[in-house]
């Protein structure tokens, strides 16, 4: 029985960890690039980001499986938004570091914004602590969203 409860921990850490490592590989491939932009007075160094993430992909990945072990009936819904999330999260970097599109880039973001709000709502209705554990990822894409549209407006 306890296998089947932390599983889903095992199973979404390694989810999360796979799609940061893709966007990490991404973002790294755009990095001389990156460097090379002029960025909003408020950019933090770049020491931060992966610091940041990795907290932010642990937090999803418990708020997911907290999630998956409720067994509610509409867990798949909120289990679906968290994966759509997920894929619009390592989707962006293509569209920041790799095509460079950045107003593109932000807009997307915004529409990343959207459904992690809407995941929020979800995960709280299952299950309150999954909910609020989202709402750090949330807070640093609204972060990333003014980075985003600094940089676009800069370059």
């Amino acid at each position: 029985m306890k296998k089947q409860r932390f599983g889903p921990y095992a199973g979404f850490l390694l989810l999360t960890a796979a799609a940061g490592g893709l966007g990490a590989l991404i973002v790294n491939a755009g990095m001389p690039a990156y460097q090379m932009l002029e960025k909003p007075c408020f950019t933090p160094p770049d020491i931060v980001f992966p610091i940041a993430w990795s907290i932010l992909y642990l937090l999803m990945a418990v708020g997911a499986a907290r999630v998956w072990n409720t067994r509610a009936r509409h867990r798949d819904r909120a289990i679906r938004l968290f994966c759509v999330q997920l894929a619009m999260n390592v989707l962006w970097n293509v569209w920041f570091f790799t095509l460079q599109w950045f107003l593109f880039a932000f807009l997307w973001l915004l529409a990343l914004i959207a459904v992690i709000w809407l995941m929020i709502r979800s995960f709280s209705q299952l299950d309150a602590p999954a909910g609020k554990l989202q709402v750090p990822y949330l807070l640093w894409c609204c972060f990333a969203a003014a980075l985003n549209l600094g940089i676009a407006l800069l370059n």
